[in-house]
């Protein structure tokens, strides 16, 4: 029995060990693009990412799997030498690469960029559409008029 847990406890050490040289050898950061179809917002290189999936947020470090994945309505935060970047973004999809992500949205803007005058009265058009709502009003439309103007406020209110 003594014996078997030591080379339990010996196989453990050897994967710890090879864990730990495989991360070194690892990339510790990986390239990425935001573009829309107006323009390529951002080329940079990022530590850590976080986008806004079509059902939740995903988390990006260097070696991801491969995926592509619809985006939604949401912040894409990005970490390089310890320093945050953000942006709003409404619509797209994201390809995530080992070490690259090309995200491609319909909209992109940075915390600067935003008009937040704007955002508010989209919002508060949104609210007095749902109170006043009838059968006409097409919610789908204005439930995402609703939650592109709080995330557009949300983001230009954590500038950078």
């Amino acid at each position: 029995m003594v014996s078997v847990l030591i080379g339990t406890c010996n196989s453990v050490l050897a994967t710890r060990n090879l864990h730990s040289v495989l991360a070194t050898d690892m990339a510790d950061t990986f390239q990425f693009e935001i573009v829309t179809p107006d323009r390529l917002v951002m080329k940079d290189v990022a530590e850590e990412m976080e986008i806004p999936g079509k059902d939740g947020y995903l988390g990006i470090l260097p070696g991801h799997a491969p995926l592509i994945t619809e985006l939604g309505v949401g912040e894409i935060t990005y970490r390089n030498a310890n320093v945050t970047h953000r942006f709003a973004v409404a619509w797209g999809f994201a390809e995530v690469l080992p070490n690259k992500v090309t995200i491609m949205a319909e909209t992109v803007e940075r915390p600067a960029e935003i008009d937040v005058e704007r955002a508010q009265k989209a919002k508060a058009r949104a609210e007095q559409i749902l109170k006043a709502a009838t059968e006409n009003t097409d919610y789908p439309r204005t439930l995402d008029s609703l939650k592109r103007a709080e995330n557009r406020i949300d983001v230009a209110a954590k500038k950078d």
